[in-house]
């Protein structure tokens, strides 16, 4: 094929979104929900799409292929690839299955030669997991578990039974684990019922007329000694929680079985305290950050890249910063649109020393720079800043900005050159998919962020990655004599990240952060 600019579509019934391959690159990379504000689940993205091209400079007469993942229309899927084949006559289509998308995202993006491979979520395609053996460019299935038998379904479960949003507040399940005990591990683990090292779930556990709380039977609240009539007290929440998150660590390592290099893709493996239990397990180990279903459209995009065009050459991955980007004119626009005051700085070095003065009169600062983060996590370029010197920083953010619960914590963005003097961390810290430790003499210091015990949520940052946010670290180290903020997405409400310069005025006058830093130019309250 001359033409070897790859479009990959992915997670087109939950969380649509658009990665370009061009010329051998990630050149751009974007989530529809961040663009719309909302989903539209089983429609083609086209903001995304039309965003995701201009990013990459490409025309949609030069794409070569599109690569999409299922699954991707909830009836017709005939229907679906002749619209598809309608918007790009010139094009190629590839189909890539959900596992499989998720699987080539982790392994060719990790660097590993061999790998064992593991997708791992819900119920994609009506599995719940594979394993595959990665070599090379080529991906060799292993084993499959099939729906109902799914860990992810078990923490969605439990994430209702807790009170939560089951299928979107299973991240707060994961840090309220932190603080329990794990008192009913042997329940989670006869429910799990783990046979030669992968799981058949013992049925009786759930009750399929019991519509509530996850559905639960009878026999499982016997089973832990509580009341199914009575509310969880919060040590009950936490042991719950700290429980399943023991059984999912030892079961996901246990599929594993003996390896050396693991991949790990699928919405599971968002969960960065899994991530680190494996880490401690195997000696190699790569999350694909952006692990849920909106990654399937860089699985699918890879998929297409050494399968279907036979490239040998893995395509680098330096960047999750891959996202839109705006110019000085744009945001002048919409701050003059908005009839807004503000200051704009000539320079970077005005830029640092402005966003130094205002976190050292511990203020709340939101950054606003360079291209938006592909996937959930802000890594520097749209991210809600606090200084840890300020002993009321946590509480600020947590109870006046963010408004969410106490024991979801805040991370601690450091310079890679200095992160092994606070923390202890693995390379997964890059993209926040792993937790680390603080080291002993600085626990103190960093009271207010650690989860439990020592553990303590770590992003490393790489000069050669963001070197503007990595300037701004290491100029509060010169400054204040400690070289870490602590870092939060820049969104409210359970909204994405906030995209353009008009989402950062609306965060920004919505909430009680202090300053906001859009490109060059600063506004404060």
């Amino acid at each position: 094929m001359a033409n070897k600019t790859v479009v990959g579509l992915g997670g087109l019934l939950s969380d649509p979104a658009c990665v370009v391959i061009r010329e051998g690159e990630l050149a751009a990379a974007v989530e529809q929900a961040k663009l719309s504000r909302h989903d539209r689940p089983g429609a083609f993205p086209d903001e995304a799409f039309s965003t995701a091209l201009a990013s990459a400079g490409v025309e949609a007469n030069q794409i070569g292929c599109v690569a999409i993942a299922r699954p991707f229309a909830t009836n017709d899927e005939a229907s679906f690839l002749l619209d598809l084949r309608a918007r790009f006559p010139q094009s190629e289509v590839v189909v890539a299955d959900h596992h499989g998308a998720h699987a080539a995202s982790a392994f060719y993006l990790s660097g590993f030669e061999e790998a064992s491979v593991l997708s791992i979520d819900r119920a994609g395609d009506f599995r719940s997991a594979v394993l595959y053996r990665g070599r090379g460019t080529r991906l060799e299935r292993v084993r499959e578990l099939y729906f109902p038998d799914s860990l992810g379904d078990l923490y969605n479960r439990l994430t209702e039974l807790l009170g939560f949003e089951a299928r979107a507040d299973e991240h707060k399940v994961q840090w309220l684990s932190v603080g329990g005990e794990p008192v009913y591990a042997d329940v989670f683990r006869a429910i799990v019922n783990a046979r030669n090292g992968w799981p058949k779930f013992e049925r009786s556990y759930f009750d399929s007329d019991r519509l509530r709380e996850g559905a639960f039977s009878s026999h499982f609240f016997k089973a832990i000694g509580i009341d199914s009539q009575a509310p969880l007290t919060a040590k009950q929440k936490a042991d719950l929680a700290s429980s399943l998150q023991f059984v999912i660590e030892e079961t996901v390592a246990a599929m594993l079985g003996e390896t050396e290099n693991v991949a790990l893709a699928g919405g599971l493996a968002l969960n960065a305290l899994l991530v680190r239990s494996l880490e401690q397990r195997f000696h190699n180990v790569f999350v694909q950050p952006v692990a849920g279903n909106a990654g399937t459209s860089l699985g699918a995009a890879l998929y297409a890249w050494h399968s279907r065009l036979g490239e040998s050459a893995r395509v680098p991955f330096s960047t999750l910063c891959l996202g839109p980007e705006f110019t000085a004119p744009d945001i002048k626009r919409v701050l003059e649109n908005c009839k807004l005051r503000f200051r704009y700085l000539l320079t970077a070095q005005d830029l640092i020393a402005e966003a130094i003065r205002a976190l050292r009169e511990n203020k709340i600062v939101a950054w606003m720079q360079g291209r938006m983060e592909f996937g959930p996590r802000a890594l520097g370029n749209r991210s809600i800043l606090a200084s840890p010197l300020d002993p009321y920083s946590t509480e600020n953010l947590n109870v006046y900005i963010k408004h969410r619960e106490k024991f979801r914590k805040f991370a601690a963005s450091v310079p890679e050159e200095v992160a092994d003097e606070y923390f202890r961390v693995g390379p997964n810290g890059r993209f926040l998919a792993t937790v680390g430790k603080v080291r002993p003499e600085h626990r103190e210091r960093f009271s207010a962020a650690i989860l439990s015990g020592d553990l303590i949520r770590v992003h490393v940052v790489r000069r050669d990655e963001n070197p503007l946010y990595h300037s701004l670290l290491t100029a509060m180290g010169n400054e204040c004599g400690l070289p870490v903020l602590y870092n939060t997405s820049f969104n409210l409400f359970g909204d994405p990240l906030v995209c353009t310069p008009r989402d950062a005025v609306r965060s920004f006058y919505s909430s009680g952060i202090d300053a906001l830093f859009a490109g060059n130019f600063y506004l404060e309250k």
